[in-house]
């Protein structure tokens, strides 16, 4: 049985207005609608690409976007920022209607898009409770039915009759998300709600949006940007890209396409003119081979290079480097004092080191570079400028992908005793 169907569904927006933004883009819209020709305004735009300018001040936001979910499913939502995830669930949970196209629904939807939306800031905790359900669609014998139920879950139970302006935003998103997962919709939309709170909760809300989708049989569209939560709790996934479908299928199926899009080169060589960089820092070399052999793998080790020109005399100069995986999981953070008594130079500096067997299980990895200054103010900061892939190697007869971040080749001691 469909819960969800979105039936060429697309979104536009005027850059830096509300609306058409004109009278006159409203009566030549209004005009072509009692003529029965079509919006003029949906044949021009250009797809949601943050990272150029682009001519037309029409943006797409989603374009054609066509999908079913059966009632039941767990559906991860993912893509980079700016791919229209938001959007989506914006349309979805009716917040906003889709310039074209059309959304069914069946049963009754709880949406929680942004941290307590729907809540009256001067009201207290259980009066929100109230008026969440209500706007949620629940009868106030439903909501007294839960309330408990929703408090305990909470963790605010303290507080509940005190305004929610004194809340902190870790309390304000514990009850929202009580709210919503405790009342009996039939579909459950969650927008990166699990970015606040502790890890303790973080997990709570996990195990209660699992129960919801495999204990109770209610559909849940979960966006978020952490790869482990969307394979552990969703059975399928859609993957969004500027503005347009650009995969769908089982969760991990979806994961890996997303991943695809992180493939990077490993090496960056620039001369000074044209090299990355600002007024203080220009990235003329970023590399990362490997130390063993000709390819990255789990047994090669992998030899990092940096090579920069710094502008900066007479400071306390500072390189660090953030390494990440795909899940946008931080694997470390180091940084590398390159002067220390304000005694930089204007001219070239190299970094190098080395990171040993072991270290990296195989995967997709990028570096993000910050340069400091006087450990205070950023000089420059780049991210993705190179990536690389640490392959598996065969054991035995198969080849054997291991869970986990880290792959050690301990040096094992053996007894024997009979």
């Amino acid at each position: 049985m469909l819960a969800l169907k979105a039936e060429n569904i697309s979104k536009q927006y005027r850059l830096g207005q509300v609306g058409t933004g004109t009278i006159s883009h409203d009566l030549n819209r209004f005009w072509a609608q009692i003529r029965g020709k079509e919006d003029p305004y949906l044949k021009i735009g250009e797809a949601n690409d943050r990272t150029s300018k682009g001519n037309s001040e029409y943006v797409w936001s989603l374009r054609d976007i066509n999908f079913e979910i059966e009632q039941g499913d767990a559906v991860g939502i993912i893509g980079r920022n700016g791919a229209g995830k938001s959007t989506l669930l914006k349309l979805l949970s009716k917040v906003t209607k889709p310039t074209t196209g059309k959304i069914y629904t069946q049963g009754r939807i709880a949406s929680l898009l942004e941290v307590g939306t729907g809540f009256h800031p001067e009201m207290t905790g259980r009066e929100n409770v109230f008026l969440n359900g209500a706007i949620l669609g629940m009868t106030r014998k439903e909501i007294a039915r839960k309330f408990d139920e929703i408090v305990d879950f909470s963790g605010v139970e303290r507080y509940i009759d005190t305004p929610v302006k004194r809340y902190s935003s870790g309390m304000y998103v514990r009850l929202a998300f009580a709210v919503a997962a405790h009342l009996e919709s039939e579909i459950l939309i969650v927008d990166e709600v699990l970015a606040v709170g502790d890890a303790e909760f973080q997990k709570k809300c996990l195990g209660k949006m699992g129960d919801v989708s495999k204990g109770e049989g209610r559909t849940v569209l979960f966006v978020s940007h952490n790869m482990t939560a969307v394979k552990d709790l969703c059975s399928s996934g859609i993957l969004l890209k500027n503005g347009n479908l650009s995969f769908q299928g089982n969760a991990l199926e979806t994961i890996i396409e997303y991943q695809k899009d992180y493939e990077m080169d490993s090496i960056y060589i620039s001369d000074i003119n044209n090299a990355k960089g600002n007024d203080n820092i220009k990235i003329v070399e970023f590399s990362a081979k490997p130390i063993l052999g000709k390819v990255i793998d789990i047994n090669s080790g992998i030899r990092v290079r940096l090579k920069f020109f710094n502008e900066n005399k007479n400071i306390n100069l500072d390189a660090t480097l953030e390494l990440r995986n795909t899940e946008e999981l931080v694997i470390f953070h180091v940084g590398k004092l390159i002067s220390e008594n304000k005694d930089s130079k204007r001219g070239f500096y190299t970094v190098e080191f080395d990171i040993p067997i072991g270290l990296l299980n195989a995967g997709n990895y990028y570096f993000k570079l910050i340069f400091g200054k006087n450990q205070t103010d950023v000089l420059y900061a780049i991210d993705n400028l190179i990536g690389f892939e640490v392959e598996n190697v065969k054991v035995g007869v198969k080849t054997h992908l291991y869970p986990g971040i880290m792959r050690p080749n301990f040096d094992y001691k053996l007894e024997f005793h009979d």
